[in-house]
Formats: structure tokens, C-alpha cells, sequence
């Protein structure tokens, strides 16, 4: 081992819109939500991840929080290079270095991105002391995520909601044949709460109760096997300006992400009604799989394989798939060439 790779650090990154995961030696060496407090004033970095998210809609005029990645591509492109060093950071604590380490990193991308959005995520990574950058689309890494051999000359069909987008992809012969990528998600779901609350029950809340709710009681249809129970919701009247709480059943929330998922549903039977016949055949076969944060709403796998008339495969650990997949290909990078753009 040479003094080069000695200051060589390999990591594999998943920048989502709502969480950054991190794997360094096959291991997931970071897990925080993405997004970073900043001192207006001087314009320090006063937390990254978890912390910033606790300040999260709590802050005063001195502290802003900023959520670097929106609709799954680069927003702020100065608060997301700041992020991606600070979670860097994360890893190397508790090591004195006497040379910051120089980094080889597997991103991965939705398929839908533009060039320009690509070249803000290089950049970002540059800026983060990124000696080698490759990205990788999102289905094709969670296609590997999911140990699916993405070289042979059968389709897989992938579905992964994430915060931002949700990417719908069918994958043959290491590369996406057809794909469908749509801005509707997590955070899409997360704003009809905040919407259904205000309308129904005149309840003003914020973004991390909306997000609490569809963890708790979240669900994508009314008919569920075993249902959960009632939520509690405190938030503010908007008659009186008072904090009040309100029950919440999982019905009214499949109630009020109905549209959203009507949207994700049509996306995938266009996804279908565009690959190639052959293709349609093997994935009668196989089914779809499904991943992201999304694939963990209750009874969406039902309510798809209503609408589809296909087999849903839920990932084992659906909110890792992506990062994992990036750590493979990560290791591999010579095997993987065909799916990785430098």
C-alpha cells in the first residue's frame, strides 16, 4: 500500500433530496437528513444532518436552515458542497490527519437529470476534495442494490421513490432501456399532509410533523391488513392562533396522498406501455421491485399490484438499496464501467 492510497479515501455517496447515506468499506458509515444550518451572519456551518434538522422550522432570524437538494437534483449549490464536507467529516472523526485525504467517490444521480445538474454535482464534489468522481444512475444502483445482474439480457423493471423524485426504470444489459422519472415523492407527499390538515381540520403544521404523520399513520390505501393506529398531531388553530391537537386515522392520510399516488401509478404504466415487448415479457415474470423511503408507505405494494396486475417485490431495506448499489459498484469499478460516467 502506497503513500497515495494511504491518502486516498473511497466512499460511496447517495445524495438525496431528504437523506445523504454514506458507504465506506461496504460499511453505511453515514445516515443523516440532507440538510445544514448556516450563521447568516458570518456564514458558518452551524450543524449538518441530524442537528440541523432538529433546528429545522425552530430557528430565529440569525439561523437559517437550508435543504441543499430539491426534486432530487443541486439547488443550492454552495450549501451542498458545504454538506457533503461536513458529512465527509463525519467519517474521519476521531483521526488526526496531517494531510486531508483525497477522496474517490461514487455518486449516484436520477436518471432524469439534466447535463448542467450533472455538472453541478462534479463540481460540488471537486469542491469536497474529490480526486475521482463517477455517478451512477439511481434505478441502475438500486437494480445492483437489490443484487439483480444488470448485464444479462433480461429486463428488470425498478421503482424507487425517494424524497424528491420517484424513478421508474426498466433495466437491461447494464442500461436503462426506458425510464420514466416524475417529481413526485416524499416531500410531495409530506405537502399534501400540510395541505389536507390546513383545508380539513384548519390545522397549521410544519414540515417535520407532516413528515412524523406519514411514518406513523402514512398509507396509500384505506384497506390495510393490519391498520395503525390513531396518531395525535399537535399544530396550530388557524380560527383561534391557539396550539391545538388533532386524531389522525391512516384513512384520511390515503385520503389526502390519493392524488399524489395516482401520479406514481400512471408513471409506471407508462414505464410499461413504452419498453420494448420482449422486455414486457420477462418482467410479467419477475415483477417490479420496489425501493426508496416511498416503498415503505403502507398497502402502496397492494395498491400497485391492483393497478398493474403485476408481482410488487418491497427491497429488504428499502431506504438503503441506492447506497448499497453505489458501494458495489464503488468496488468494482472496472466491472461496472458500462453503468459509470466519469
Amino acid at each position: 500500500m502506497g503513500l497515495l492510497d494511504f491518502l486516498t479515501n473511497e466512499i460511496a455517496i447517495d445524495l438525496g433530496t431528504a437523506n445523504t447515506l454514506i458507504i465506506q468499506k461496504d460499511k453505511v458509515v453515514v445516515d443523516e437528513p440532507s440538510i445544514i444550518a448556516i450563521d447568516r451572519i458570518s456564514g458558518d456551518v452551524l450543524a449538518v444532518g441530524r442537528q440541523a434538522m432538529q433546528m429545522h422550522e425552530k430557528t430565529h432570524e440569525n439561523i437559517k436552515t437550508i435543504r441543499p437538494l430539491k426534486d432530487g437534483v443541486i439547488a443550492d449549490f454552495n450549501a451542498a458542497e458545504q454538506m457533503i464536507r461536513g458529512m465527509i467529516k463525519m467519517i474521519d472523526t476521531g483521526r488526526k490527519r496531517l494531510f486531508t485525504p483525497s477522496h474517490k467517490m461514487v455518486i449516484c444521480i436520477p436518471s432524469g437529470i439534466t447535463e448542467v445538474e450533472k455538472r453541478a454535482v462534479r463540481d460540488s464534489a471537486e469542491h469536497a476534495h474529490a480526486k475521482e468522481v463517477y455517478m451512477v444512475y439511481e434505478p441502475i444502483a438500486a437494480a445492483i442494490g437489490l443484487g439483480i445482474d444488470i448485464e444479462q439480457p433480461v429486463g428488470s423493471m425498478v421503482v424507487d421513490i425517494g424524497g424528491g423524485t420517484t424513478e421508474i426504470a426498466v433495466i437491461a444489459l447494464s442500461g436503462i432501456v426506458c425510464d420514466q422519472s416524475i417529481r413526485v415523492a416524499g416531500d410531495a407527499f409530506n405537502k399534501d399532509i400540510l395541505d389536507y390538515m390546513r383545508r380539513q381540520h384548519n390545522l397549521l403544521i410544519g414540515e417535520r410533523t407532516a413528515e412524523k404523520v406519514k411514518m406513523m399513520v402514512g398509507a396509500a390505501t384505506t384497506d390495510l391488513d393490519n391498520p395503525p393506529e390513531e396518531y395525535e398531531i399537535r399544530g396550530r388553530d388557524l380560527m383561534t392562533g391557539i396550539p391545538k391537537v388533532v386524531k389522525l386515522s391512516h384513512a384520511e392520510v390515503a385520503f389526502a396522498l390519493d392524488k399524489s399516488i395516482t401520479k406514481i401509478e400512471e408513471a409506471v404504466l407508462k414505464a410499461l406501455e413504452i419498453s420494448p415487448p420482449e422486455l414486457s415479457a420477462d418482467i410479467y415474470d419477475n415483477g417490479i421491485h420496489l425501493t426508496g423511503g416511498g416503498a415503505l408507505l403502507r398497502g402502496l405494494d397492494k395498491r400497485l399490484s391492483l393497478k398493474t396486475k403485476l408481482k410488487i417485490h418491497v427491497a429488504e431495506d428499502p431506504l438503503r438499496a441506492v447506497v448499497r448499489g453505489t458501494g458495489q459498484a464503488l468496488k468494482d469499478i472496472a466491472g461496472y464501467k458500462s453503468v459509470l460516467m466519469s
